[in-house]
């Protein structure tokens, strides 16, 4: 697993890249040129999304109990994990909380009719699409939640742990971690494609900065239970 903690270092340094170029990019666009910029950018990020739980995937038929308390994560990411990584109604969560704030600092511009074209300014259709696809995916993080109940109850009975097939059931929760990804990168997805290429660059760099945000207080909290 040392070999996929390397890919996930790597990994998580080149989303830190992608989100520089996101944030650096002209936005909103305003040429042909632009659109064709932040289009190529967005479809990089959600391209390195893909290949991160590809490569999961593979590395978790080896050993995927590893992937359910990663050491290459910190204690505080650990502990807000949805079976083995963030839990997909964040997404929206996310979304609301950048739509609210940047709605309130131009709320003035929008009641006069100026539209910013940011997150603060999603239209009608794009909120009702936002809820129907936050509860189509609350439905299945129900599911996939209700599958590992049910594993979690097969492997607590110690006689089948013991004489039962552990190999059939470790594929099982193989299957269920990769349901819970699928999810999460679809979910991010979807939101991509219903939002203007100026919301999706939005969306992806404060999806990023959540990330790198949790993981540098997460450090911190490490290295301070360390020093004590």
């Amino acid at each position: 697993m040392v070999g996929f903690q390397c890919y996930y270092d790597t990994w998580f340094s080149q989303l830190r890249q992608l989100v520089q170029q996101l944030s650096q990019s002209p936005n909103p666009p305003t040429t042909d040129e632009h659109h064709h910029q932040l289009r190529q950018l967005i479809n990089k990020a959600m391209s390195h999304y893909a290949d991160y739980y590809a490569a999961k995937s593979v590395s978790a038929k080896h050993d995927v109990l590893e992937f359910f308390s990663p050491p290459w994560t910190t204690a505080l990411e650990r502990s807000l994990h949805w079976i083995g990584g963030w839990r997909p109604t964040t997404a929206f969560h996310l979304v609301y909380t950048e739509s609210s704030i940047l709605f309130e600092s131009h709320v003035i511009d929008i009641l006069r009719g100026f539209h910013t074209g940011d997150l603060g300014d999603l239209s009608p259709a794009q909120f009702a699409r936002v809820s129907e696809l936050q509860i189509q995916t609350v439905h299945e993080e129900n599911d996939i939640t209700d599958d590992l109940s049910d594993w979690q109850d097969e492997a607590s009975d110690l006689a089948a742990a013991i004489y039962g097939d552990v190999g059939r059931k470790m594929e099982k929760l193989v299957g269920i971690l990769e349901r819970a990804d699928q999810l999460r990168l679809r979910t991010m997805k979807s939101l991509v494609e219903l939002l203007t290429l100026q919301q999706g660059a939005e969306f992806l760099v404060a999806a990023a900065e959540l990330q790198f945000g949790i993981h540098g207080w997460g450090l911190q909290q490490d290295r301070h239970r360390g020093n004590n």
